[in-house]
């Protein structure tokens, strides 16, 4: 009897239940009734604490298009796995019991970079780890792409479209600040085909006059709205400059809730225009995973039970191109996939007209 253990970590995102859902119905026609599926209640808190459920076929039935993930989640910061908390809990030897406890062959960890980190941690302690990549910002190392992260596109890429009627009829600017701490894949893909005019991401530092400049161009075109795509993680020239002690001190201290809302009351001051904010927020991870995603998650899905099969443990299921394939945990922890600047779809951007707000 082979007994396989599912979590799934970190922020929840569109794609989680289609992946699991292929891992399960994978592992259900190799192994047929030589298998049981663990699942382990809200991420890595549930392999903690022995919070667990023996699963059966009908709990994967039916999930492949909805949201969310049946299992739950919760964030456990990899930083503090390996302090005593409070309640003079061990989390690493926590962990490992319940995995001895419940005689796992193997523990499957739907996650992005925090989650990996730990799955890292699992397997340098000695346990049998596969994993799958997911996250809206596809900030992954080691993916071309993550599940979740074209159904965050499709519905900012929305909310983008929206603006634009309101944005049209008042003759204001608009910022719409997406998601993305320090990535901007996000921001630059919805920004592209939501048609926004200017696009600020956080591997790319703006300065105000560039944007007003490309503003002011627009209004001396004639036209009488504009449109900002911003990732949350965005950040000017000067602030980029300061110690990651300083930013953090200052970001404590600033009256603003986000970069946007600071940002629309410069521009509002330089212009002399309207500008409002919209900010998605959660709507960005929620509802049905679009198509590309129930795909994608589903041969990672399909892959990651192979894995488990071949005994190829320690490994990341990932999409290399068009192909599936493993690549080792010890090369995927710790390691964030940024925009590079100079990146082709970058320079289509700035082609097509797209200020970046640096020069």
């Amino acid at each position: 009897m082979k007994r396989i253990g599912l979590l799934t970590s970190g922020g929840d995102c569109q794609g989680l239940n289609a992946a699991l859902h292929g891992v399960a119905k994978a592992l259900y026609e190799y192994y047929d009734k030589d298998v049981e599926l663990y699942g382990l209640r809200d991420g890595y808190r549930g392999l903690i604490e022995g919070d667990y459920r023996l699963m059966n076929r009908e709990d994967f039935s039916g999930i492949l298009c909805l949201g969310g993930t049946i299992l739950g989640t919760s964030r456990q910061p990899f930083k503090l796995m390996r302090v005593v908390d409070e309640n003079s809990v061990d989390k690493v030897k926590a962990m490992k019991a319940t995995y001895k406890k419940l005689k796992l062959d193997c523990l499957v960890i739907l996650g992005g970079n925090g989650t990996h980190k730990t799955a890292n941690l699992l397997r340098e302690e000695g346990l049998n780890v596969v994993t799958m990549p997911k996250t809206i910002d596809n900030d992954l190392w080691g993916t071309d792409k993550t599940f979740g992260f074209q159904s965050a596109v499709n519905i900012a890429t929305n909310v983008l479209d929206c603006i634009h009627t309101t944005a049209t009829s008042h003759g204001r600017v608009f910022i719409v600040e997406l998601m993305g701490h320090k990535a901007g894949w996000l921001t630059l893909e919805a920004g592209i085909a939501g048609g926004a005019d200017i696009i600020l991401i956080p591997e790319i530092p703006y300065e105000n006059k560039y944007i007003i400049r490309a503003i002011e161009k627009r209004n001396a075109a004639g036209k009488r709205f504009s449109i900002l795509a911003v990732a949350e993680g965005a950040i000017s020239k000067e602030d980029s400059l300061l110690t990651k002690k300083e930013l953090k001190a200052k970001l404590a201290n600033r009256k603003y809730p986000s970069i946007s809302y600071q940002l629309a009351e410069e521009l509002q001051t330089a212009l002399g225009q309207e500008v409002r904010v919209t900010v998605p927020g959660h709507f960005q991870r929620g509802g049905s995973p679009c198509p590309f995603d129930r795909t994608l998650a589903t041969r990672l899905g399909a892959a990651a039970a192979q894995l488990v099969i071949n005994k190829n443990y320690g490994n990341m299921v990932a999409l290399r191109g068009t192909d599936i394939v493993p690549v080792p945990l010890g090369e995927v922890a710790g390691k964030l996939k940024v925009v590079p600047k100079d990146s082709d779809i970058v320079q289509a951007a700035r082609q097509i007209g797209v200020s970046f707000g640096d020069c």
